[in-house]
């Protein structure tokens, strides 16, 4: 048959690379936010609430990258306010698709929170401890902000392993403080009640004790969360938030701030701007309720609790991976950041990269 007869084959069309745009977690560990759109869906990666300053908390008013029922999903790294607190607004605008397959990229967004640190490791425990015990050893309580999910339950857990060896005395009740907190301390215990297969195993063995620091006394009602600071003599207080933002904590900060006996461990990462920063930087004195407050209880931060991995611990978690064409450092302050796109750089050979807030990339599949 004659080639010349036959009809021309027509070129598989190419599909078009996607657009990503960094949306938030830009310069900073809040507002974690980046929109993918390609010609298949369009998807937001984290939805979460800016925090901080004044500046990155307007950015919680502006505009969506587009209408909110065209978003086909969200995907959620992890349940913390800067990561999803901005669903309920997204959910208001109209977002209701349900999820949609989405084509598959080769860049890498990863963290930068402690870019350019590394962790105590066992010296964050025991400096941890030492604080307690200096603290009750003066007749002083210890106010400890925390996230309300997941960072409770393993300074709980941290607790129970020190009331378990003496170090923290059975004469001195824990509080946990916070509605959100307790919810999720109940989806754990009934986790460890059912011997659920995600549990470390010391943790199973351990059973309910493993965060349950008796003494521990639940505070779930606002009657209750105002009767703590109307007990007597030294505990330990566990409220949220854990910048200290907003939520019960501020009443606890208020009442002990001022008493040179008193505690306060800031036991995660505290971004610019929030009051737990604040104390970390050496602050004299903080405003909460429209006045000042002043800081003359000892303030000590112990980031061993963060469940961010440090710049040795990020490192080696890419040498195990094949290299993608860009990496893009996005949750963490602008010296972080560049600190560890640096590193990456010079150990890994990689193309490393600190977006811009708002910057447009493509995405080649």
């Amino acid at each position: 048959m004659d080639s010349a007869a036959l009809p021309p084959i027509a070129p598989t069309p190419r599909s078009r690379p996607a657009l990503l745009t960094f949306l938030g977690g830009v310069g900073t560990v809040t507002g974690s936010e980046f929109f993918v759109e390609s010609d298949h869906a369009r998807v937001l990666v984290d939805c979460g609430l800016f925090q901080g300053i004044s500046e990155l908390r307007r950015r919680n008013w502006r505009r969506l990258p587009c209408d909110a029922d065209t978003i086909h999903a969200v995907v959620l790294t992890h349940a913390h306010l800067d990561h999803c607190g901005y669903l309920p607004r997204l959910v208001r605008h109209g977002f209701r698709r349900p999820p949609q397959p989405f084509s598959g990229a080769d860049v890498l967004l990863l963290e930068s929170t402690y870019g350019n640190r590394r962790h105590q490791g066992e010296q964050g425990r025991e400096i941890f401890a030492d604080v307690l015990s200096r603290t009750l050893q003066r007749g002083g309580s210890v106010v400890i902000p925390s996230f309300a999910i997941d960072r409770t339950e393993v300074v709980l857990h941290e607790l129970a392993e020190l009331r378990s060896s003496g170090r923290l005395p059975s004469s001195v009740p824990v509080f946990v403080d916070s509605p959100m907190a307790l919810a999720a301390l109940d989806v754990y215990t009934e986790a460890i009640r059912t011997q659920a297969p995600e549990l470390r195993p010391e943790v199973r063995t351990a059973g309910s004790a493993a965060l349950a620091p008796e003494p521990f006394l639940a505070a779930r009602s606002v009657q209750e969360s105002i009767d703590i600071n109307r007990t007597r003599g030294p505990a330990v207080i566990v409220s949220a938030s854990g910048m200290a933002t907003g939520g019960r904590v501020l009443h606890h900060l208020r009442k002990r701030l001022p008493d040179p006996r008193n505690a306060v461990v800031i036991v995660g990462f505290a971004a610019q701007g929030t009051r737990s920063r604040d104390l970390v930087d050496g602050a004299r004195a903080l405003k909460m309720f429209g006045e000042y407050v002043p800081v003359r209880a000892e303030v000590a931060d112990v980031p061993h609790f963060s469940a961010h991995a440090d710049r040795r611990q990020l490192l080696d978690w890419l040498r195990t991976a094949p290299p993608p064409r860009v990496t893009y450092l996005v949750h963490g302050e602008p010296d972080a950041a560049a600190s560890l796109r640096d590193r990456i750089d010079r150990r890994l050979g990689w193309t490393a990269v600190v977006p811009r807030s708002g910057e447009h990339v493509l995405v080649r599949g």
